[in-house]
């Protein structure tokens, strides 16, 4: 913790990070010394809210994202105090002016007149003479700079001509270094330019699916990211020519007009109409380019931060999907050439037996199929089967539906479920996969990963990179190492926000728990293999390598069922375990009574155990995990039925209610698997009965919702859903036909033939709705 005063730039972060994130100072300053210590932002949200004030962990996200911007513009503000003090230029107006820089952009405008920089044509200028001609024309408006221009000929300046264009030059570089003319210039453009896309003549075909872009203008500051990312790529593929610019005829003029307003040249004496002029040429030669160049860079940077942020959100929302538990799982990779491959793990995950079935083209070896899917049901006692999405998926599921029919009686059906397989190939070829199944076939490993992701999707999805999952828009045009940050941030949360299994965890899964990573998550199963299980989370202290900070860090989010101390099932941290005793004490009743009574502690009052050191907050914490120790706070696993008779686009028809499970959301809508090929799309105007901002405030990843048909395109494979419950009767259609099918590329969400598993998989069902959402404004 900090334990002198801050500095004066100090005090400035703290100050505007408190802003940011709606807390005040002392908690910023507090989370800040605890990050600076080296604490990972899930133990300080979970086991340091006293000092914090409980900031939770969106919170300490944005303070640490905030954290890193803020000392990287403190470093820069005090190189460019250094340079310009070298310089010998620095006065106190501009010391001022750059202390309140709230921004690098501002902070560079500044900067821009003493940057070094190479000779340009103001130098030169200047070089011969005509600094004073400039100063001339601006201080006597009366006479014509033409006539002025006369007594600045030399025999590098020799004529009336180039003795102006040098003093324009000088002025031009002049106007585009003013820091408050750059600020107001660029909020301006911010406020008044349109985004505009053009046709490059001959790409139609090529560029087909950006058809809605060959003629698109919108507002820069209203275009949603998704269609911006979508023109980016476009531009990027030369398929158009993109431009940020005010309106031609009245945004442009302003422009102009603000420039000239700096120079007071209201008047029409023929100074003035030089400088209007050149105010003129400034505009179209310089500050136009230059300011394009700065809304562009705002524009991809928005849209990266929307596309990551939808990314972090989907993928949060997988990896809290609900676990079907520990259960024997027959896991199945569809495929029809190569065949259906087959996995039997057991209750913990354990690979017990693998074949491959040939029920389709060219073998059609149904029967046989039929009778190694019973006997691996009944001699497993398998009780769920995972079914991949991809090629042969839905032939698959009929396949497995007719089988379990012909099970002996006495044996109970197994549930059947049709999960993601976006990564698995992935996971496959991975070094991990191959340590961990060295004998296995490929093939046959993902369909290992395809039974354990539905027996829990986080301990089995963070083997594979969260770029692979397929829960991405635009994935790949935008800053990766900023989506690399972000998503590694969603996983470390998502795994100890549920917490891990300390003897049954995977390398890959301990990796994720707070204050360990890869090398000791390593050494902590290399020690677990040796030595056996775990006995309590105080052996872990004999871990090579895993010291005390590790293991103040990691032990509250690790679990040890069954072991020599009860509390090491539950999220109590060890730290607080003398707090948890007392309560436990004074219940007068056995740690393992007390444990999971939600009645026990009724008669005992929080405060009454709060010490110098532990406050409210972690006794309430404390009260809370013996009533529920270990709880796991994602939902109740449940499966969506499909429809009886709907196996194929061919088969919808508009008005149709169906069930289905959300595959992904983005900013436009959320994707719907209905048990087709293909996942339907449900505009973001059709998830309710009510005006709908953002997607997510209705369903997330994984929810199983009721949709209802409005629209079936069988040549481009697109499929139209609502949720709404108001229907138009003559049609079976959402009020004024807003359930439309997006039209904005023809990067169809596709048939799931497409088998999203490799890298690009976020560009799968939503990449479709990415270039096809529908141009709909609200």
């Amino acid at each position: 913790m900090h334990t002198t005063a801050p500095a004066p730039s100090d005090e400035r972060i703290f100050r505007t990070i408190a802003a940011d994130i709606s807390a005040s100072e002392p908690q910023v300053i507090a989370a800040v010394g605890l990050l600076d210590e080296g604490a990972t932002v899930p133990f300080v949200a979970r086991y340091r809210k006293e000092v914090t004030g409980g900031l939770d962990d969106t919170q300490l996200r944005l303070l640490s994202d905030r954290l890193t911007y803020l000392r990287e513009l403190e470093a820069r503000r005090g190189t460019i105090l250094n340079s310009i003090k070298e310089q010998g230029k620095l006065t106190d107006d501009l010391a001022k002016s750059i202390a309140g820089a709230t921004s690098k952009a501002a902070l560079e405008d500044i900067y821009l007149p003493y940057k070094p920089k190479r000779r340009t044509k103001a130098m030169i200028a200047r070089e011969n003479g005509l600094e004073p001609l400039l100063r001339a024309i601006q201080a006597d408006r009366v006479t014509a700079p033409e006539d002025q221009a006369q007594n600045y000929l030399t025999d590098d300046v020799t004529t009336v001509k180039d003795a102006l264009n040098g003093a324009r030059d000088i002025l031009t570089e002049e106007l585009s270094e003013n820091a408050d003319l750059l600020g107001n210039l660029r909020e301006f453009m911010r406020q008044e330019a349109f985004i505009s896309a053009k046709l490059v003549p001959g790409k139609e075909q090529d560029g087909a699916k950006f058809s809605d872009y060959f003629d698109h203008r919108e507002k820069w500051a209203d275009i949603p990211s998704h269609r911006a990312l979508a023109i980016l790529r476009a531009a990027k593929e030369e398929v158009v020519t993109m431009e940020i610019a005010p309106d031609a005829e009245v945004g442009e003029p302003r422009a102009i007009a603000t420039i000239a307003a700096t120079m007071n040249t209201a008047g029409e004496q023929p100074g003035d109409l030089w400088l209007r002029d050149v105010a003129r040429w400034t505009w179209r030669v310089k500050l136009s380019l230059s300011l394009y160049i700065d809304l562009l860079s705002e524009l991809r940077q928005r849209a990266h931060e929307e596309a990551i942020a939808v990314f972090s959100r989907n993928l949060k929302d997988l990896l809290l999907a609900a676990p079907a538990g520990a259960r024997a799982t027959l896991g199945l990779d569809p495929g029809i050439r190569t065949g259906v491959k087959a996995a039997v793990v057991d209750a913990t995950g354990k690979v017990l037996e693998t074949a491959t079935l040939y029920p389709f083209q060219p073998k059609m070896d149904v029967r046989g199929s039929e009778a190694k899917i019973i006997d691996l049901v009944t001699r497993h006692g398998v009780e769920l089967v995972a079914i991949g999405n991809g090629t042969a998926s839905r032939e698959t599921e009929r396949l497995v539906g007719d089988t379990l029919k012909l099970l002996p009686s006495g044996i109970k059906a197994p549930t059947k479920v049709v999960v993601s397989e976006a990564g698995a190939s992935v996971y496959s070829a991975s070094e991990l996969a191959a340590q961990e199944f060295p004998d296995l076939d490929v093939s046959l490993r993902g369909a290992v990963s395809i039974a354990r992701r539905l027996q829990d999707p986080l301990a089995e999805l963070v083997k594979i990179t969260p770029q692979s999952i397929g829960v991405g828009q635009y994935q790949h045009d935008v800053d990766q190492r900023r989506l690399s940050v972000a998503l590694e941030a969603v996983v470390e949360d998502a795994v100890n926000a549920v917490g891990v299994d300390l003897n049954m965890a995977s390398a890959p899964l301990l990796a994720q728990v707070a204050g360990l990573g890869l090398s000791l998550a390593s050494a902590i199963v290399f020690h677990r293999d040796l030595h056996g299980a775990f006995k309590s989370r105080s052996a872990l202290l004999d871990v090579s390598g895993l010291g005390p900070k590790a293991f103040e860090q990691c032990a509250g989010f690790l679990r040890i069922r069954d072991g020599e101390e009860p509390l090491d099932a539950s999220s109590v941290h060890p730290e607080a375990y003398d707090v948890a005793r007392r309560v436990i004490s004074a219940c007068g009743r056995d740690i393992r009574d007390i444990m999971g009574s939600g009645t026990a502690l009724r008669s005992l009052r929080a405060q009454d155990f709060v010490t110098e050191v532990f406050g409210l907050p972690t006794v309430r914490d404390i009260f809370e995990e013996l009533e529920k120790p270990g709880r796991d706070p994602r939902p109740e696993f449940k499966t969506a039925s499909f429809t009886d008779g709907v196996e194929d686009i061919k088969d919808l028809k508009p008005g149709m209610s169906l069930e289905g499970t959300v595959t992904n959301v983005a900013a436009f809508g959320a994707f719907v698997d209905i048990g087709v090929h293909q996942d339907g799309l449900v505009h973001v105007s059709q998830l309710a009965d009510r005006f709908v901002k953002d997607p997510h405030e209705v369903v997330k990843t994984g929810d199983v919702v009721k949709v209802r048909v409005t629209e079936v395109d069988i040549p481009r494979k697109r499929i139209g859903l609502t949720m709404r419950k108001t229907v138009d009767k003559s049609q079976g259609k959402a009020p004024q036909g807003r359930g439309k099918m997006p039209n904005k590329d023809k990067m169809s969400a596709g048939p799931k033939s497409a088998k999203p598993r490799n890298s690009d998989a976020g560009n799968g069902a939503l990449g479709a709705a990415l270039l096809n959402a529908m141009k709909q404004k609200d």
